[in-house]
């Protein structure tokens, strides 16, 4: 059975995964710019860019906090609960998040997956919070 603190973990790592993904893809932005005439000062060029770059760190180090609650997390939480719910609200937080930041919604039928993300994953947490649902250990 979940709890309500491993499902608000997960909620919360979906948080940071999922609003920090647009903030990060915007804080690129310029990267195409760096050109260095060999592959090993282009690399160290594009990396000093990022790293001083405070529009696409500061979303970077959100970002990891969320891995870090997440990889705690799945220690306590089945994993076939909190793979799916992860990955749905954080595909639901970088749409809601891109399209406050003014990027396409992504055509005529996000809506409607929008909505039946939410119904699957609320099935999902619906039947690992039922009693009836549990595994019984036989001794």
């Amino acid at each position: 059975m979940v709890s309500v603190v491993e499902l608000l973990s997960l909620v919360l790592v979906s948080l940071l995964w999922g609003c920090t993904n647009p903030l990060l893809k915007r804080g690129t932005r310029g990267i195409e710019a760096v050109a260095r005439p060999s592959r090993v000062a282009q690399l160290l060029a594009e990396f000093k860019f990022l790293l001083l770059n405070l529009s696409y760190i500061v979303p970077f180090l959100l970002n990891q906090s969320g891995s870090v609650i997440y990889y705690y997390t799945l220690s306590t939480t089945e994993l076939s609960l909190a793979v799916p719910v992860t990955n749905s609200l954080t595909f639901l937080c970088t749409l809601i998040t891109g399209k406050l930041l003014g990027e396409e919604f992504g055509g005529k039928y996000a809506v409607a997956g929008m909505f039946l993300t939410t119904a699957g994953l609320t099935l999902c947490v619906m039947s690992s919070m039922d009693p009836s649902n549990q595994r019984k250990t036989h001794v």
